[in-house]
């Protein structure tokens, strides 16, 4: 009877300190929500040091091939996975029918798409209760987290409205986008949707704000922090709420990245870099300078390092006439 007990407690004993000494799982990512955001999880490996790419806006009149060389691009480049900042369909509607076209084409595209991708949801993505509800039964969470190596990604959702508000928003866009495009008579600068601050700078709601207050606390000893967003929430002088979360996260280094304005902007705020990217295939005014495609690359090293790539800047190989 010796024998039995002495080997079931080497047993014990020799696997248990294996498992002890084991490092926890570099991707942690967890949610209430059945769906993930995001198409796989990012593969555990031993290196430290990580990269990933960022594609910016889509929408607002796509043009037709600019997102499948992207693909092609950031395929070549090879990052550990790849993030967006919202705008990935035109959307902007309360039929299903429309959303299921629209999101299986870019779910299609997507899967040419080597690396894990996170979905963040921007304006034409949320502009509706609708399509909120339709993101979280198809999609996941509209904000989330997850900490790789160290370093923490708050994936924000800046369409973050009450129900009533969000209606009012939808109603108001619906009318003003009728008169751009001259289907109806005004001018789209005296709609009451160009007037809202929403249409330019998004909010986050209270449970939001409460939910990244606590994840923030609870990740105190992390390398890095990345805030990803569509719409510029920062730029609000008069949201409180954003101020209290960048009073969360004053006693650390980050970085901010968002879309929607479809014009490249970095600044410098709290000694930390807020960085608008342009497009990636989105709408374009021809007139500005600051208007490009790109795809944005960062090397997580001890800090960031940041590379936006004009995807007109990239030349594939070509083959040789000899």
């Amino acid at each position: 009877m010796r024998t039995p007990i002495l080997f079931y407690l080497f047993i014990i004993i020799f696997f248990g300190c294996e498992f002890s000494d084991k490092k926890p799982n570099d991707f942690i990512y967890n949610s209430k929500f059945s769906k993930t955001p995001f198409t796989t999880p990012i593969a555990d490996r031993k290196n430290e040091d990580f990269s990933f790419a960022i594609i910016a806006d889509l929408t607002g009149g796509e043009r037709e091939g600019v997102f499948e060389k992207a693909v092609g691009h950031i395929n070549n480049l090879d990052p550990l996975f790849t993030l967006s900042v919202g705008d990935l369909i035109e959307g902007g509607t309360r039929d299903t029918k429309v959303l299921d076209k629209e999101w299986g084409f870019f779910n299609s595209r997507l899967k040419k798409l080597n690396s894990p991708f996170f979905y963040v949801g921007g304006n034409h993505d949320l502009s509706s209760n609708k399509m909120r509800k339709y993101w979280e039964e198809k999609i996941g969470p509209t904000y989330y987290h997850f900490v790789y190596k160290g370093v923490l990604f708050l994936m924000l959702n800046s369409e973050d409205y009450e129900p009533e508000r969000m209606e009012k928003i939808f109603l108001a866009r619906e009318r003003s986008l009728k008169i751009e495009s001259g289907e109806i008579e005004g001018n789209f600068e005296d709609t009451e949707y160009y007037k809202m601050p929403e249409r330019t700078y998004g909010d986050i709601g209270e449970q939001q704000l409460e939910y990244f207050k606590k994840v923030i606390n609870e990740n105190k000893n992390v390398r890095w922090t990345f805030l990803f967003m569509h719409k510029p929430i920062w730029k609000n002088k008069n949201n409180k709420k954003f101020d209290a979360l960048e009073e969360e996260l004053q006693n650390r280094n980050y970085s901010v990245f968002n879309g929607h304005e479809h014009s490249f902007s970095i600044q410098d705020i709290n000694n930390q870099t807020y960085t608008v990217l342009s497009t990636t295939g989105g709408s374009h005014n021809s007139s500005d300078d600051s208007v490009f495609d790109q795809i944005t690359w960062v090397s997580m090293r001890e800090k960031p390092f940041v590379t936006h790539i004009r995807l007109d800047g990239i030349v594939k190989g070509l083959k040789s006439n000899n």
